[in-house]
C-alpha cells in the first residue's frame, strides 16, 4: 500500500529546508498550549493515521529516550543531507526534531511536513487515507534500515520484536516438529469472539487436531498419523502491539465490511497461560494498556485518533466537561453563560464566530433558538454589555473586560530547566470527580489530530464496539518503572542541541505573540488641542489650515483614560491647569463635541478633543435641545448638480428591480415618459453609448459596450480595467482578445475565463446555460443571452489553458469546519455532468475528490439571495414495477438549476454531526430579509388603504 514511501536514497526528497517556520502571510502567530500542556499534530489532509501512531511513539518513554540517545555523530546533520558524500539518516533525525517540538515548544499544534518529506511523500501521498497497522510495520522497518551501523540498530528489535513457536506433536510416537516465527505485532481475530483474552486463548491454548481424512505425515513414523497443532509465545517483547482484524470480506455480498460488535480488551492482563515458559517471574507476564488507536468510519474511509496514558505525568488532567457540575450557571441568563464560557478559556479570549458553538456545547441549545428573539444576535448582545465584554482584534475576538491580558505577558510555559520542579508541584493537586481510577497518578488523554482532551477509563470502554471502536492496542510490561526524575519533566533525556533549538523557537514565538498583541490592540488617537481652535458659525474651526493643531498618538486600547491623560501631560510640557477629554467628530460645519470622558477607568474611541477648563477661546460648550426655524438664516447656494459621467438614472419596474436607463439626459420628463409615481434610481457608472439608428440588429446596437473587470483568482477582489466596444457578430475569443489589449497580460486567450456579472453574482459565459453551446463556436446573438449595452463582464486570469467541454460545470466547493458554523476556503471543482448529471453523480465525484464514500457526505447548494442552503439528497426514489421507470432527474433542471459558479457545501458526516449548513452570516442575512419583507408589506398595506380612501370607500 505504501510502496517505497520510506526510501531514503530515492529521488523523493523535498528540496525545502527543515524546520517549522511560519509563512509570512500568516499574521497571527500560533496560539500557546492550553491547560492540558500537550501539543497536537496538524492533519495534512488525510494523515490522522500517521498522527495517531506518532503520538503513541512519543508517549512510549523508552522508545523516545533510546531515540534521543543517538547523537549527530551517528545520525549526521540535516544541513548535509543534500551532500552526496554525507551519510545523513533523515528519518530518525526528523523524528527527534518532531518529538522535541511536541514535548517542549510552546505551541498548540505541530506539523509533520518535514517528517513526511523525509519519507519521500512529494506527490500528495499524505492526502490519501492509509491503514495504520501497515504503516506501523513499514515505519519500524524503515527505522531499522536507517539505523543500521549505529548503536540504535537493535532499537526496534529489543523493544517490539517477540517470538512465537508453532508445534505439531505426533500422537503415535510423541515427536515434536516446530517452526519459530518472529513477530512485530500480534494480529488477532475479532469475528466470533467476545474479547482479546478469548482470541489469545484460541490462538495459543486450543489445539488443532489432524485426524480422519486430515492426517499428518510424521517424519519419524514415516506414515500418516494423528497429530495436534498448537502455538505458544516463546519470547515476550517489552512492548506488545496487538492489531485487531476489524475488516472482513462478505463472500455472499462480495463486499468488505467492518466488524462493529462488542470486543472487550482489559487494561491489564497476564500472558502466562499463552507462553511456552512458565518459570519466569510473574512480573514478566504482566502487561498494562497505555495506548488505543481508534478508527471511526467504515472499511472504505474514516478517521483515526488515539487514547494515550500519560505515563510520565507531563500533562495536566482535568475532568471532562460532562462530569463537571453546571448547576451554578443560570442557563436562562445569557450574560452568566457567556461569562462562564470565557472564564474557562485559557487565554480568556474567544473568536466571536466560535462563541455560538461553545454556547451550544455548554447549554445544548443554539443562541438563535433560545436568546435571539429576546436579546438579538450574539454580536449585538456583546456590544450592549461593554462593561462586561471587550471586543478586540477589530471585533473578531471577545474577552472579559476584567480579565484583559497585559501588554507584555510572560510565556505560559515555564523554562525547560525548571520544568521538573514546577510540574512536580502542580501534579500534587487534588483529583477531580470522575478520575478515581487513576490511582497511580497517570491519566488518559484523547489526541485527535490538533485537538487534545482529557478522558477517563470509562471512555475506553465505549470503544469496545460500534463504528468508532478500537483498532490497535499497545501494552507495556508493568515491571518497567520510570525514574523519579522523569516524572513531570518533558525535557528528560532530550539532547542539549535540541533543547537549545526549542528555546530559540519559544523565544521567537513569544516575540511574535508580543508584537501581534501590541499591534492588534494599538490605535491612533487624534488629539485636537484647544488653543489651536476658535468658535465660528456654530462650530469649532482650526486657527490655521495646517495640521499643527492635531497630534496623532499611538495608544494601547486596553489602557484607561487616566493613562491617556498622563501620557498627554508628559507630551505637553507647557500645559497648565486641568485637562478634559471629549469625544469629537468632524461634521460639514466643523468640529462637533460630544460626551466628556469623566471617569479615569473608562475606555475611549479613536477621536478625542482636548481643551482646558471646558472652554475654547472663552466660549463655554453647552448642550441645548430645542426647535428652531432657520429659514431666514439659510441661503440656497446651488439648486442643480453639474452633469457628469460617473452617475446615471435608471427606472425601477413594478417588481422593484432596476430596469432600463434614461439615455437622453437633455429630454424632458414628458419626452422620457416619466410620470407621477415612477421610481428612479441613481446608479454609479457612465451611460452606455448612444445607438446608431442605421443599424437594424436584434441587440441594442451594432456595437456592444461592455464594462470589464479583472479578477486574479477565486476569492480576490475585482479590479475595473475599462470599457470594450465590440460587434454583436464577434465571438467570445474576440472579446478575450479585446480584454488582453487593455491591461491583462496573458500568453493567449485560452488563459482567460469570462463571467457575466448579474448583480453581485457571476454567470459563466464559457458555456451557454440555455442550449449547452460553447461561446467560442457561436456568436452572442444565437446564444440568446441577456447581454446588451452596459453589460458588466468579469475576466478571470488562469494559471493554465482551459478548454471546458459542453457538459462541464465549474462549481465552487467548500468543506464545512467540524463543530463550527463556518467553512474552509472554497475550491474550484470541475464536474463532468455529461456522465451522470444526477445527485448520485455529484456525490460520487466529490467522494472521489475527498477520498471518502458517498454515504459519508452531505451536500447542499447555497442560495446567496435567500441566505439559505438547499440540501442535495443522495436518495433514489423507488418506483413500482407496474409503472414505467422514472428517469433520474438532472441537477441542472428543477429545482436545483445547477450552473457554473454555484457554491456547493460539503459536510463530512464521519467527523461532523451537524447537518445544518447555515453560517452566522446566513442567519444575519435571513433576519435582514425578514425585516425588509415586513417593512415592504407594511408599505403596501398603507398604500392600498390610501388608494381606497381616495375612491371614497370605507375600510
Amino acid at each position: 500500500m505504501f510502496g517505497d514511501l520510506f526510501e531514503e536514497d530515492g529521488d523523493g526528497f523535498s528540496s525545502s529546508t527543515s524546520g517549522t517556520g511560519v509563512k509570512g502571510r500568516e499574521c497571527e502567530p500560533p496560539p500557546p498550549r492550553g491547560k492540558i500542556r500537550f501539543c497536537g499534530i496538524k492533519n495534512q489532509g488525510g494523515t490522522c493515521y500517521l498522527n495517531s501512531l506518532i503520538q503513541t511513539l512519543l508517549f512510549t518513554p523508552e522508545f523516545r529516550e533510546e531515540l534521543f540517545c543517538l547523537g549527530p555523530d551517528e545520525l549526521g546533520c540535516l544541513a548535509d543531507k543534500d551532500k552526496p558524500e554525507a551519510k545523513v539518516r533523515v528519518i530518525p533525525l526528523e523524528l527527534q526534531r518532531l518529538f522535541s517540538h511536541l514535548l517542549l515548544v510552546d505551541e498548540q499544534t505541530a506539523s509533520t511536513k518535514d517528517l513526511t518529506d523525509s519519507f519521500g511523500w512529494t506527490n500528495n501521498e499524505e492526502m490519501g487515507q492509509q491503514d495504520v497497522q501497515e504503516l506501523n510495520r513499514i515505519l519500524f522497518s524503515a527505522l531499522e534500515s536507517s539505523l543500521v551501523g549505529t548503536t540504535g540498530s537493535s532499537l526496534i528489535h529489543r523493544l517490539y520484536h517477540g517470538m512465537l513457536v508453532n508445534q505439531i506433536t505426533c500422537k503415535e510416537c510423541g515427536n515434536i516438529s516446530e517452526r519459530q516465527e518472529d513477530f512485530l505485532d500480534l494480529t488477532v481475530s475479532v469475528r466470533g469472539v467476545s474479547g482479546l483474552e478469548e482470541a489469545l486463548w484460541n490462538m495459543f491454548v486450543e489445539e488443532e487436531m489432524f485426524e480422519g481424512n486430515n492426517l499428518y505425515r510424521c517424519s519419524r513414523c514415516e506414515q500418516l498419523v494423528r497429530a495436534a497443532k498448537s502455538a505458544k509465545l516463546r519470547k515476550l517483547p517489552p512492548f506488545l502491539t496487538i492489531s485487531l482484524l476489524r475488516f472482513n470480506f462478505d463472500f455472499a455480498k462480495c463486499e468488505r465490511y467492518k466488524e462493529t460488535g462488542s470486543y472487550v480488551f482489559p487494561l491489564t492482563f497476564d500472558l502466562k497461560p499463552f507462553c511456552e515458559q512458565n518459570n519466569w517471574p510473574d512480573s514478566e507476564y504482566s502487561y498494562e494498556l497505555f495506548s488505543v488507536i481508534i478508527h471511526k468510519g467504515g472499511c472504505y474511509g474514516g478517521h483515526y485518533h488515539v487514547y494515550i496514558k500519560d505515563i510520565d505525568q507531563i500533562g495536566h488532567w482535568e475532568a471532562p466537561v460532562s462530569l463537571l457540575n453546571e448547576n451554578s450557571v443560570d442557563a436562562e441568563d445569557p450574560l452568566s453563560v457567556l461569562t462562564g464560557i470565557l472564564a474557562q478559556e485559557e487565554s480568556k479570549c474567544v473568536l466571536v464566530d466560535q462563541l455560538g458553538q461553545k454556547l451550544m456545547n455548554k447549554t445544548g441549545t443554539p443562541w438563535s433558538k433560545k436568546y435571539k428573539k429576546q436579546y438579538g444576535t450574539i454580536s449585538k448582545f456583546l456590544q450592549n454589555h461593554p462593561e462586561v465584554f471587550m471586543l478586540v482584534s477589530n471585533g473578531t475576538r471577545v474577552a472579559l473586560k476584567a480579565a484583559v491580558p497585559a501588554t507584555t505577558d510572560p510565556s505560559p510555559t515555564e523554562p525547560v530547566s525548571s520544568a521538573s520542579a514546577n510540574n512536580s508541584t502542580e501534579n500534587t493537586e487534588p483529583e477531580t470527580a470522575g478520575d478515581t481510577e487513576a490511582t497511580d497518578g497517570c491519566h488518559w488523554f484523547d489526541l485527535n489530530d490538533s485537538t487534545v482532551t482529557a478522558v477517563t477509563v470509562k471512555d475506553i470502554e465505549k470503544q469496545f464496539q460500534g463504528k468508532e471502536s478500537a483498532y490497535m492496542l499497545f501494552y507495556r510490561k508493568t515491571a518497567m518503572k520510570r525514574p523519579p526524575e522523569a516524572i513531570g519533566n518533558p525535557a528528560y533525556r532530550v539532547p542539549p542541541h535540541l533543547v537549545e533549538m526549542v528555546q530559540e523557537e519559544n523565544a521567537r514565538l513569544q516575540q511574535r505573540r508580543a508584537e501581534f498583541d501590541a499591534s492588534s490592540n494599538s490605535i491612533e488617537v487624534r488629539l485636537h488641542l484647544a488653543p489651536h481652535y476658535h468658535w465660528q458659525n456654530g462650530a469649532l474651526h482650526a486657527l490655521s489650515p495646517n495640521e499643527d493643531s492635531i497630534i496623532t498618538v499611538t495608544f494601547d486600547r486596553r489602557r484607561t483614560v487616566g493613562d491617556l491623560r498622563l501620557a498627554i501631560y508628559q507630551m505637553q510640557d507647557l500645559w497648565e491647569g486641568d485637562m478634559a477629554l471629549t469625544l469629537a467628530k468632524n461634521v460639514p460645519a466643523g468640529l462637533h463635541l460630544y460626551d466628556t470622558l469623566t471617569g479615569e477607568h473608562m475606555s475611549f474611541i479613536l477621536l478625542h478633543f482636548l481643551w482646558r477648563n471646558l472652554k475654547v477661546k472663552s466660549f463655554k460648550c453647552l448642550l441645548f435641545n430645542g426647535t428652531f426655524n432657520l429659514s431666514g438664516f439659510l441661503r440656497l447656494k446651488r439648486m442643480f448638480l453639474y452633469l457628469g459621467a460617473s452617475w446615471h438614472l435608471r427606472r425601477v419596474d413594478w417588481c422593484e428591480e432596476i430596469g432600463e436607463p434614461l439615455t437622453d439626459e437633455n429630454a424632458s420628463l414628458k419626452e422620457a415618459k416619466v410620470i407621477h409615481g415612477d421610481t428612479l434610481v441613481l446608479v454609479e457608472g457612465r451611460l452606455p453609448p448612444k445607438i446608431a439608428a442605421a443599424c437594424g440588429i436584434s441587440l441594442v446596437g451594432a456595437c456592444l459596450c461592455v464594462c470589464v473587470c479583472v479578477s486574479e483568482g477565486s476569492g480576490s477582489e475585482m479590479r475595473f480595467i475599462g470599457h470594450v466596444e465590440i460587434s454583436e457578430e464577434a465571438s467570445l475569443d474576440d472579446l478575450k482578445t479585446q480584454v488582453a489589449l487593455q491591461d491583462v497580460c496573458v500568453p493567449s486567450s485560452a488563459f482567460l475565463r469570462v463571467w457575466l456579472l448579474e448583480g453581485k453574482k457571476l454567470v459563466s459565459l464559457t458555456s451557454c446555460p440555455l442550449n449547452g453551446a460553447v461561446m467560442e463556436t457561436l456568436n452572442w446573438k444565437s446564444m440568446k443571452l441577456k447581454l446588451g449595452n452596459g453589460a458588466e463582464v468579469c475576466v478571470e486570469r488562469l494559471m493554465k489553458e482551459e478548454d471546458l467541454g459542453l457538459k462541464d460545470l465549474l462549481l465552487r466547493v467548500q468543506m464545512g469546519v467540524p463543530g463550527e458554523k463556518a467553512y474552509y476556503p472554497s475550491e474550484e471543482f470541475l464536474w463532468d455532468a455529461g456522465r451522470d448529471s444526477t445527485s448520485r453523480g455529484l456525490y460520487a465525484a466529490l467522494a472521489s475528490q475527498y477520498g471518502l464514500t458517498p454515504d459519508s457526505l452531505l451536500l447542499a447548494k447555497h442560495l446567496p439571495d435567500k441566505h439559505t442552503w438547499m440540501p442535495i439528497s443522495n436518495w433514489t426514489q423507488q418506483v413500482s414495477k407496474r409503472k414505467k421507470k422514472r428517469k433520474a432527474e438532472s441537477l441542472q433542471a428543477a429545482p436545483f438549476y445547477l450552473k457554473d459558479g454555484d457554491i456547493i457545501g460539503v459536510k463530512n458526516l464521519l467527523i461532523d454531526n451537524n447537518k445544518d449548513f447555515n453560517t452566522l452570516e446566513d442567519e444575519i442575512g435571513q433576519q435582514r430579509l425578514t425585516m425588509e419583507e415586513a417593512n415592504h408589506n407594511t408599505r403596501c398595506i398603507f398604500s392600498l388603504a390610501f388608494i381606497v380612501a381616495l375612491q371614497g370607500y370605507k375600510i
